[in-house]
């Protein structure tokens, strides 16, 4: 009687376990079906519903300047310069500043040598990141509009005014390109995985401007109202705390698909782990800090775009865990089939990416997808455990993208920089006159 009771109990244990099991199977199944496939088909009804039209006109032209931080970026930063200056713009209403962040190489030479009006060049002595560097030069600033960009991104002539163009519209304070990879990175296993994901990203973008609220920028090209910037913390990203900070003032974020960014992406995995580690780390601290910043529509947003992708291990993991238990069952075992396909392809597209071999979505697919997943729970934990990004490296690989320099450039010459340290800002060399753009011997 005791062994029939023994038994029994142990049947018991097992149905519970199947039991939870299966739930954790759907679950997770539900939760990335949600992520990738049903949060895009809400946003598409709900702009349905209530779209946002924003009015646009092709004769607002206000003054823009561009703000530029750069560390050692001497491969990119001299056409970057050129190609800004070069811009289809009203030459009085552009100007351009580039803080070098205690660069080491050549950089600060050739910001000494740029001689266009419209330029100006601070140094900082110390390295203090992208953010403070940005925070000076918002000082120095005398735009309406800011736009932000990195020093190796390359953009079109034409993209500043389709920017620009939705800014006719009061109720718009945030607008943002798009990023798109070229050269060395298009035949890549993470080059391929970065296109296949920024392609989705831009398809979310599309969708969130409909509704006039696009959740998060790209960095390196998007634009706001001077008049809605705030000082950035260091151990955030600016294209997550800006948006943030915008959204809560009850403007409108828009994208401009036509407004693209082409940068080199690397082809080495542990470069592009450690900029989504970084990215997603820095994600959820901004979140975190301006928690009572995200209200209504964006609440939503945040939780379906960013926090429920940046644990997609979790769903990864209860899925093959469960699968795996209930492998007797038809469905699981196809489950479990699939699972093993997908994660042998994983390897493969590693074993391509580690000898800096091409291979075909097949492959590049599963592995990109995997790698993201975990960089960015790995992000999550490490910024709650304490880890910080105020600084950081950028991939080398991404760097010395070759593009040739318009001829309407600035000319080169010797110019005028800002030296500036945590104390104190000085002049060398000469002074400048900072509102209008001009250097004064």
């Amino acid at each position: 009687m005791r062994a029939k009771d023994s038994d029994d109990f142990i049947r018991e244990i097992a149905s519970q376990m199947n039991l939870l099991l299966i739930i954790l199977f759907w679950l997770g199944a539900c939760w990335l079906g949600y992520v990738y496939v049903g949060y895009p088909v809400l946003l598409w009804l709900v702009g349905i519903l209530r779209p946002f039209h924003p009015t646009m006109s092709q004769d607002y032209l206000p003054k823009v300047s561009v703000l530029l931080s750069a560390r050692n970026e001497q491969k990119d930063i001299e056409w970057k310069i050129a190609e800004t200056l070069a811009w289809d713009y009203p030459p009085e209403k552009l100007e351009l500043l580039v803080a070098s962040d205690a660069s080491e190489d050549g950089t600060d030479q050739i910001l000494r040598n740029v001689s266009d009006p419209r330029f100006q060049y601070l140094r900082l002595e110390q390295r203090r990141g992208k953010n403070e560097a940005l925070n000076s030069l918002n000082e120095l600033a005398a735009g309406e509009l800011l736009f932000f960009t990195d020093a190796n991104s390359h953009i079109e002539s034409g993209c500043l005014r389709n920017i620009v163009d939705h800014f006719a519209d009061p109720r718009v304070g945030c607008v943002t390109g798009s990023e798109r990879t070229i050269q060395e990175g298009e035949g890549s296993v993470v080059g391929t995985g970065t296109r296949a994901f920024l392609g989705y990203e831009s398809l979310i973008n599309t969708l969130e401007s409909r509704l006039g609220s696009v959740l998060t920028c790209d960095g390196s090209i998007f634009c706001i109202r001077r008049s809605l910037y705030s000082r950035l913390q260091p151990e955030l990203a600016n294209d997550f705390e800006l948006p943030i900070r915008i959204g809560a003032e009850g403007r409108a974020i828009l994208f401009e698909p036509l407004s693209v960014s082409f940068e080199r992406a690397t082809s080495a995995p542990q470069e592009e782990f450690r900029r989504k580690r970084r990215i997603c780390g820095q994600g959820v601290l901004g979140y975190w800090r301006f928690r009572d910043d995200i209200r209504g529509l964006r609440v939503w947003q945040f939780f379906s775009r960013k926090l429920l992708r940046w644990l997609g291990l979790i769903p990864l993991t209860m899925i093959l865990m469960a699968s795996v238990w209930l492998v007797t069952a038809p469905i699981y075992a196809i489950a479990v089939a699939l699972q093993l396909v997908f994660y042998s392809l994983a390897l493969v597209g590693w074993w391509f990416s580690a000898r800096r071999k091409h291979g075909s979505r097949l492959i590049t697919f599963p592995f990109y997808f995997l790698m993201v997943n975990v960089a960015a729970f790995s992000g999550v934990v490490g910024s709650i455990l304490g880890k910080r990004f105020s600084v950081w490296e950028s991939p080398t690989q991404s760097r010395g993208t070759k593009v040739e320099p318009s001829p309407a450039a600035a000319t080169l010459s010797q110019s005028t920089c800002i030296v500036e340290d945590r104390t104190q800002t000085k002049s060398a060399d000469c002074s400048m006159e900072m509102h209008s753009g001009k250097y004064q011997p």
